[in-house]
């Protein structure tokens, strides 16, 4: 008879044993499976969950540059562009530019490409006594902001100041005692008084605005101008090179000054907004890193527990087997079957035994994996599968560990003298 129809015959003879042991190898193999389809699956919500929180970070910053825009243009304009000549010590002790540039230049600014600046601002200033009514005062002529041809049209910084109005900074207005309506003389000129400034507590306050080209005739200066006011894009974070060369590109002989102040908070917020974004980020990978941890050492004290408990079961009832047929094997070895076929009947039971246990302990393992479902997870994740390099080594493992688990009681039974066992029965 074959080696293979007596391993047959010795399942079917003793079933029960069998099942049981199949059931072992079963149980072993779905805690395996299973945890390795629940820690696969983890890792499938940790990548889904990672992808939203980008997406959901990158809308956020998307709403955040719109608001620094709004931002920024509350602040005010925080580039200066002036002649080149323009000696900046001059500037700051005089308030004002003293070197000139045409007025055509804001336009050619406009019609241009220009990408780094928005809301062009051109503008006349000079510092002046008022004469008629002795008062230091910074005239600002300004003819409204010029619109950037290719972009968006946006709501300007600053509203143009009419023709025959001025508005006054707080501190001329409030020591000369001037309300809207009334008419003033300046430099000859009669004007409306239109808006008061309220009181910035900076050089504005001594500030007397009228229109540009009323600035010009004033001062003599037509069709000329000492300084362009600009915004800064946000889009440009390491901007400051970027726009001198841009415009140093459209307006060569021109320089560039960016205001601090306004420029450092607003980077200074982006910068804080996209740290916030990241440490987000990085806090939910971490999180999932963590349990990914905790599940990762469950699974190393389960599965060992659970594959040496199969493995003594298996050894157990392969014990009792060969004790329950010691009769048999005596009579098989009186008739001449060899140890080396008594062994590989009983090894070859427990590496079927194992084989049937590691295919239905798959499938267990995946429908575990399946069912399994995280308490935060509302959106569904795709089915789990093991790769074949994996499932291989578990279907070819569990054979190998029930035959090992079952060596040393087939080893026994195969060493019993035969004269011994009939003689005790």
């Amino acid at each position: 008879m074959g080696l293979a129809r007596l391993v047959l015959r010795e399942i079917l003879y003793r079933k029960l044993n069998f099942a049981l042991g199949v059931f072992s190898v079963c149980v072993a193999v779905a805690c395996l499976v299973g945890e390795l389809a629940v820690l696969q699956k983890h890792d499938a919500r940790t990548e889904q969950l990672i992808a939203a929180k980008e997406k959901d970070t990158r809308e956020k910053m998307a709403k955040l540059e719109d608001d620094y825009r709004k931002i920024t243009k509350g602040l005010g304009f925080n580039v200066l562009i002036l002649p080149q000549k323009q000696n900046l010590s001059d500037l700051f002790a005089q308030d004002y530019a003293t070197q000139y540039m045409p007025e055509a230049y804001v336009e050619r600014l406009a019609t241009s490409r220009v990408a780094t600046i928005q809301h062009l601002l051109p503008s006349l200033q000079h510092k002046l006594k008022w004469p008629e009514y002795e008062r230091t005062i910074i005239l600002i002529g300004v003819r409204g902001e010029v619109p950037i041809l290719h972009a968006d049209p946006k709501k300007p910084i600053l509203e143009a100041v009419p023709a025959g109005t001025m508005v006054v900074g707080s501190e001329i207005h409030r020591s000369l005692k001037l309300k809207a309506g009334d008419r003033v003389k300046l430099l000859g000129r009669e004007f409306t008084v239109g808006k008061l400034h309220p009181e910035r507590g900076t050089k504005d306050d001594i500030t007397v605005w009228i229109s540009l080209a009323e600035a010009q005739e004033l001062l003599g200066r037509k069709g000329q101008i000492n300084g362009i006011l600009a915004l800064e894009c946000v889009c440009a974070t390491d901007s400051l090179d970027k726009v001198r060369a841009e415009i140093g590109r459209i307006l060569p002989d021109t320089q560039v000054l960016e205001f601090q102040s306004q420029t450092l908070a607003r980077a200074e917020a982006r910068q804080r907004a996209a740290a916030e974004a990241h440490d987000a980020i990085e806090r939910e990978k971490q999180n999932r890193a963590r349990l990914r941890e905790v599940r990762e050492s469950f699974a190393a004290i389960l599965v060992p527990v659970v594959v040496a408990g199969s493995a003594l079961w298996i050894a157990l009832l392969a014990f009792s087997n060969v004790r329950e047929r010691r009769v048999e094997i005596g009579l098989l070895r009186a008739l001449g079957v060899r140890s080396r076929r008594i062994m590989a009947i009983f090894l070859g039971r427990a590496a079927l035994m194992g084989l049937a246990g590691a295919c239905l302990g798959s499938a267990a393992g995946l429908l575990i994996g399946a069912a399994w479902h995280e308490g935060t997870s509302p959106a569904p994740v795709g089915p789990v599968w093991l790769n074949a390099e994996l499932w291989l080594a578990v279907i070819a493992g569990a054979p190998l560990v029930a035959a090992l688990a079952g060596w040393l009681p087939s080893f026994l039974a195969a060493q019993q003298d035969p004269a011994v066992v009939l003689s005790q029965e």
